[in-house]
């Protein structure tokens, strides 16, 4: 059974995801704020939903310190007015957003999305597991990423967007499409949210993100990756 972490500090919220979760079968642990979940996380935490505005630690805060430990997946909360939040929070290491107020079939759709993308291990029977572009390799059956032999810790929607990208060398991916073929859902938003995650993964895999050697950008048309 995947445990899920429910963070917001309004009861309400937290009572009714938990019975929207615990009816698709997820065991669900809650906190209040992001220094409970920073405290109640462990390697038994499948998935964390966390709101964006709360006392004591707000989870963007919060985000930034799972982040230098887990590769957790992470939905964030956020209001309509928080689009800053949003850009913010996908720039920080989030895996996806959900606005309030929501509907419980989306929730769960983005839940099981992104637990199917954490944990799914493999399954290759080729050999041809691994990529290689320049000095940037992707192990799809270790769900590793080296970077001149070095491991570079990526999200799991980072780590979908760059093997997207290798399994097709010099193919200009339109951002929709990147979308489409990573998140498996509606394109809005989709220009901006994957802007952000490949502003992230420039500032793991180039040496300098502002002259990329590999994530380019195509004016007008998407992004590919080249040696």
């Amino acid at each position: 059974m995947y445990r899920i972490m429910v963070c917001d500090d309004e009861k309400d919220i937290v009572n009714a995801l938990r019975i929207y979760l615990e009816q698709a079968s997820y065991e669900v642990v809650t906190a209040s704020n992001g220094k409970e979940a920073i405290d109640l996380l462990d390697e038994n935490i499948d998935l964390i939903i966390l709101d964006v505005m709360m006392p004591v630690m707000d989870g963007i805060e919060a985000m930034k310190k799972i982040r230098e430990t887990s590769n957790v997946p992470i939905i964030l909360l956020t209001a309509k007015s928080e689009e800053i939040d949003k850009v913010t929070g996908l720039y920080e290491g989030a895996d996806d957003y959900v606005t309030k107020p929501f509907a419980s079939a989306e929730l769960l759709a983005r839940v099981r999305s992104q637990l199917r993308r954490y944990r799914t291990l493999g399954g290759q029977t080729k050999e041809d597991y691994k990529l290689q572009i320049g000095g940037i390799e992707l192990d799809d059956r270790a769900k590793e990423v080296t970077l001149d032999g070095e491991k570079v810790a990526l999200t799991p929607i980072e780590y979908d967007i760059l093997k997207l990208l290798m399994e097709h060398p010099g193919k200009v991916y339109a951002p929709k499409e990147i979308y489409e073929a990573v998140w498996q859902d509606a394109t809005i938003g989709a220009e901006s949210t994957v802007a952000v995650h490949i502003r992230h993964l420039r500032e793991k895999l180039e040496y300098d993100s502002a002259n990329p050697r590999y994530l380019k950008a195509v004016w007008g048309r998407g992004y590919k990756i080249e040696d």
